[in-house]
């Protein structure tokens, strides 16, 4: 596993927690800008899933097995948008308050993918 991507993944992650949930506590929802906030921590995502993707391609094998890895990246990449669509149509602060929380839970489950890779040291 690629520990910057991991890394700079839940750093936005938290970074656009953060930001919804400054919204949220401005009794905001969320904004257009705050969307293409959640559009760049999914593009991340992408690049993390592609790029998990061809490492087991390669031959690497995370610690946990391959199916476990696999399933949190796929998690991973639907986390932001499905809460971003929830936010959509809930159009109070508590849209933003579901972004802010999906955005911890992404950021959580990098921790878990570096956990379930080896710690790093898998490849």
């Amino acid at each position: 596993m690629l520990t910057p991507l991991t890394v700079a993944l839940a750093v936005a992650a938290l970074a656009l927690a953060a930001w919804c949930g400054h919204a949220a506590y401005r009794d905001q929802p969320t904004k257009d800008w705050h969307f293409i906030g959640m559009g760049v921590v999914s593009l991340l995502a992408l690049v993390q899933l592609v790029w998990g993707v061809v490492r087991l391609a390669a031959g690497d094998q995370p610690a946990d097995g391959s199916l476990i890895f696999v399933s949190y990246l796929v998690g991973v990449v639907c986390c932001v948008p499905v809460v971003g669509l929830v936010s959509l149509t809930e159009r109070t602060r508590w849209g933003s308050l579901t972004v802010t929380a999906g955005a911890v839970v992404l950021a959580v489950l990098q921790v878990r993918l570096y956990d379930i890779w080896g710690g790093g040291t898998g490849g």
